[in-house]
């Protein structure tokens, strides 16, 4: 199967990044006020519960990290069992383990969505807390997949790093510094998902759960040669 071209990759690249912008704006708005894909965030807000006594929100920090720290485990655990059995991508095509993983996130993102459903769009309690690791768990194996498909320059789940490069890009001189379009695309499909989700948590919020699944599908469809364009 041929690699997916630069502008189907960078595609995905947008697509995650979506995914990842609408699931933190639902983590944050009704698990806890928590992310589950910026862990950065996660420890800062870990140390403020610390200095508050915050018991409540340190319990959240951590089921949200110990969830994301899992979920790359695991993806990194299925590309290593993949080169064991296959030995190293070539290169030439899509990766099968990738379309694994982030078939194990949809799942994830599922559940996930049920629970959501299940609870009113505002669980509480042991729920909320399932919830928000499952939803971080799909960010760890996000992150995890990203690093195996070959997309080089951004990140879909931490984008401090992108926008210190498009930032940096920009400010060269010459043209060999100019960044393209996927940092911009990445930053633009994270601000989406955000405003999207935001605009459905307030006003329709039994819906959000299908925005990321809707987005992560055809990610997956794009990457797994379902469709495919030409440079």
């Amino acid at each position: 199967m041929s690699a997916p071209s630069g502008r189907v990759m960078t595609a995905i690249a947008v697509l995650l990044t979506f995914v990842s912008g609408a699931v933190d704006v639902a983590s944050f708005t009704r698990l806890g006020n928590v992310f589950a894909s910026v862990m950065t965030g996660n420890i800062v807000l870990f140390g403020l519960s610390l200095a508050r006594g915050s018991v409540s929100l340190a319990g959240h920090t951590a089921m949200a990290f110990a969830g994301y720290v899992i979920g790359v485990a695991i993806g990194t655990r299925v590309a290593w069992f993949h080169t064991e059995r296959s030995g190293p991508d070539s290169g030439s095509g899509w990766p099968p383990h990738v379309t694994l993983v982030l078939l194990i996130e949809l799942t994830l993102l599922s559940g996930f969505a049920a629970g959501w459903e299940l609870t009113g769009s505002r669980p509480g309690g042991a729920a909320q807390l399932a919830i928000l690791a499952a939803a971080a768990s799909a960010m760890g194996l996000q992150s995890a997949a990203v690093q195996h498909m070959g997309i080089s320059e951004v990140s879909t789940t931490y984008l401090t790093g992108t926008l210190t490069g498009l930032v940096g890009a920009i400010a060269s001189p010459g043209k060999k510094s100019r960044p393209g379009l996927r940092r911009p695309g990445v930053l633009f499909g994270l601000i989406a998902g955000a405003l999207l989700a935001g605009l459905l948590v307030a006003h329709a919020p039994a819906v959000v759960p299908a925005l990321p699944l809707a987005a992560l599908v055809t990610a997956i469809v794009l990457g797994s040669g379902r469709v495919r364009d030409r440079d």
